[in-house]
């Protein structure tokens, strides 16, 4: 990975937990979300972008264009499932006392990380083109 693109990934990623850091108290006492769950889950959506960037860094080297979109697709789809399956499990340890707040922060996580690699695979492969 010879861009800049874990750099950035480190910006969004403190951009992100930063907010979180300032806004604790608003988002415990208003919206009454659980803060580690959203520090746990911004986290994970680092980690499984990055690995999901390395992949399709690799699918780009082929020369079919369709193993790129299949690459994408198929990261996009997989960072999905495994945001459903982490809201199941907090969701099943949390039943009592679920927060649709968190829920809706961990699914704009998703959104800002799936935006921010697929813009930044685009604009790589446009430079290789």
């Amino acid at each position: 990975m010879t861009d800049k693109f874990i750099l950035w990934l480190a910006v969004v990623f403190i951009g992100i937990t930063a907010a979180l850091f300032l806004l604790k108290t608003w988002l415990l006492q208003t919206l009454g979300v659980h803060y580690e769950v959203l520090v746990a889950g911004n986290i994970v959506m680092a980690l499984i972008t990055l690995i999901s960037y390395s992949l399709n860094r690799k699918g780009m080297t082929s020369e079919n264009a369709n193993v790129i979109v299949r690459s994408v697709y198929a990261s996009t789809l997989a960072k999905l499932m495994l945001c459903v399956v982490a809201i199941a499990v907090y969701v099943i340890v949390n039943r009592t006392r679920v927060s649709k707040a968190t829920i809706f922060l961990f699914m704009f996580f998703y959104l800002v990380y799936t935006v921010y690699e697929t813009s930044h695979l685009i604009r790589t492969s446009k430079k290789k083109s």
